[in-house]
């Protein structure tokens, strides 16, 4: 692996197409452009699996905090909407004065 990192890095500083013998000096610049291109690709994809493959502990951490606070919310908003219902049936009938259930 070391000698793959240490061709990575001598593909951005050293044209390995300069003295081909069968290649222009324009040929020679476009052909390094394109190994300095792939090289590019082929780090992004490292990064790219590094990233799929562990999970980010920092975006863990804020969607548990994130469900918490969602678990929250839901609670409050049951308790809400039971206090509406509640007083809905009690103002539905004030003559009776009972608190019992409507079925």
């Amino acid at each position: 692996m070391a000698t793959s990192a240490t061709s990575s890095c001598q593909v951005f500083s050293i044209n390995p197409y300069e003295n081909h013998p069968s290649l222009s000096q324009v040929e020679a610049e476009v052909l390094w452009e394109y190994a300095k291109l792939n090289q590019h690709i082929k780090d992004l994809v490292i990064q790219t699996r590094s990233l799929s493959d562990t999970p980010d502990e920092t975006m863990l951490t804020r969607l548990r905090i994130l469900e918490r606070k969602m678990g929250l919310v839901l609670t409050l908003f049951k308790a809400s909407v039971w206090g509406v219902v509640n007083e809905q049936t009690i103002s539905a009938h004030p003559q009776d004065g009972s608190y019992s259930d409507i079925h």
